[in-house]
């Protein structure tokens, strides 16, 4: 597993231009956040997911009920074997556009629910409230 960008769990404060804010931090590209940590994340199309590319959600599982996914700008659907493998670690999936994935993460992470986030970075810069 690759070392934490950030160690540990934070708000998103922004999204766009092809990154993320959060603790004070910035990070282009898109990025997994999970309870271990915010990690960069090698995906940078929809078409891109895979369960190699999630492998540290497979690391979490045990601690992560939902796993939302911002999808970029719109919301499709996962392949049905990656929900069916995710479904038997026991983490419930969630697609979505990423900027109602940001939003959703940071009520249900304020609520300490067990939920992790996989984010495609979009272009477009939006405040995350």
């Amino acid at each position: 597993m690759r070392a934490a960008h950030f160690p540990g769990r934070a708000s998103i404060d922004a999204y766009g231009n092809g990154g993320f804010r959060f603790a004070e931090m910035s990070h282009q590209g898109s990025i997994l956040m999970l309870p271990s940590g915010i990690y960069a994340w090698d995906v940078a199309h929809f078409t891109d997911i895979s369960l190699e590319t999630l492998s540290e959600v497979v690391s979490d599982a045990d601690d992560i009920e939902v796993l939302l996914f911002g999808c970029g700008h719109d919301l499709l659907p996962l392949p049905k074997p990656l929900k069916k493998s995710l479904g038997d670690l026991g983490i419930r999936t969630e697609p979505m556009s990423t900027g109602a994935a940001v939003r959703t993460y940071n009520v249900l992470m304020a609520e300490d629910r067990q939920v992790a986030a996989a984010l495609i970075a979009v272009d477009e810069a939006k405040l995350a409230r």
